[in-house]
């Protein structure tokens, strides 16, 4: 029987082989690439296409074909797959580059007046403008998704002004991670909440959705003092008409009565009722607790170091935000409800991580 085709000789370079020896052992590089580089390895030290194709369970001509591609070009960028034929592009690169371009940057008045953020129809008008190529709103779209942006979209961002922000969050996360030995730290706030009555009963529609009416009636408001214990997860809250300095005055003496022993820490914002104020409100009030409370205050514009904000948002997902109060009683009787049964049945210390360095965590987390 007459012999075939001899195979290709495959020779490599150090360098060469160094490289597709790697891509051969390769976890993230495509599974098609990684077999390539396979074949051309066994190809260089001797092996036979039958041999390579029967050890890598592969078919003996696709060993053959990538042995004679190599050998005809023999790189390491010829084992990726060649460009496709197909429909021509109908957009030019550069018509394609001009519209990302614009999507990159801020609407400009005289393309787009009185617009803040682009939409699709936005874009195409002003690339018309720009290179007098019209296109559909679908091919924008399109280029758009390939290069996974999305100028709709709007995201918040809040800058602290501080000059002294990483040293404060610092030793507000120290508190948080490594508290002082004996001492109580607590995060105090104020939340305003709103006594929202529904016109109409919240119901279950289709598909277990449920619909409440958007329509409310106004009740009046009450804010909530609150103090978070940071070692045990518990709350205590209290409901009150107002949120006045003597208010919050009152509130802390009787959170001193609650912990009447010890050094306590209260982490706290820069509201001014927090400050001392003409009248020394909280010297005062710490030369009648012995000077046992030590104030430290957030950043500007970093409520969000603050952990009762965490425990605001729980309260504000599970009572306030659905709920549905007959008046500011109702209000009050239901929020101290919740919290009653937060520190009888779930409260928890909050699994902080951020430790005030943003190159080792970004933010805090919550278990």
């Amino acid at each position: 029987m007459p012999a075939g085709r001899p195979a290709r000789r495959i020779v490599l370079e150090s360098k060469l082989r160094e490289k597709l020896t790697a891509l051969s052992r390769s976890t993230s590089s495509p599974f098609r690439v990684v077999m390539r580089a396979r074949i051309i390895c066994l190809a260089a030290d001797g092996r036979g296409n039958k041999e390579i194709a029967k050890d890598l369970k592969l078919g003996e001509r696709t060993v053959g074909k990538w042995r004679r591609r190599f050998a005809d070009d023999p790189r390491s960028g010829v084992l990726d797959d060649a460009l496709r034929s197909g429909r021509p592009p109908q957009v030019d690169m550069t018509v394609r580059l001009h519209l990302v371009k614009l999507a990159c940057r801020r609407p400009e008045g005289n393309k787009s007046p009185f617009r803040d953020i682009w939409t699709q129809q936005a874009l195409a008008d002003a690339l018309l403008v720009d290179t007098g190529v019209r296109l559909s709103r679908s091919e924008v779209r399109r280029i758009l998704d390939c290069e996974g942006l999305r100028p709709h979209r709007v995201r918040q961002w809040l800058h602290s002004p501080d000059p002294d922000f990483a040293a404060k969050v610092e030793r507000i996360c120290g508190l948080y991670l490594s508290p002082p030995s004996g001492a109580q730290v607590l995060c105090i706030d104020e939340k305003p909440m709103q006594a929202l009555g529904r016109k109409h009963p919240t119901r279950i529609g289709p598909r277990a959705v449920v619909r409440y009416e958007y329509e409310y009636k106004r009740h009046g408001t009450r804010p909530l003092l609150a103090a978070f214990n940071v070692a045990d997860g518990t709350l205590f809250g209290q409901v009150r008409p107002n949120r006045k300095a003597d208010t919050l005055v009152s509130f802390m003496n009787d959170v001193a009565k609650r912990y009447p022993d010890g050094d306590v820490y209260v982490v706290w914002d820069n509201l001014n009722i927090h400050h001392d104020g003409p009248g020394n409100r909280w010297s005062k009030f710490n030369a009648e607790h012995g000077g046992r409370f030590h104030f430290v205050y957030t950043p500007l514009h970093a409520s969000w170091v603050n952990q009762v904000e965490v425990w605001f948002s729980i309260l504000e997902r599970r009572v306030l935000r659905h709920g549905n109060f007959a008046g500011p009683q109702e209000l009050a009787d239901t929020v101290h409800g919740f919290i009653r049964y937060w520190n009888s049945h779930e409260a928890h210390p909050f699994r902080w991580t951020f430790r005030g360095r943003f190159e080792q965590s970004r933010q805090g987390r919550v278990a």
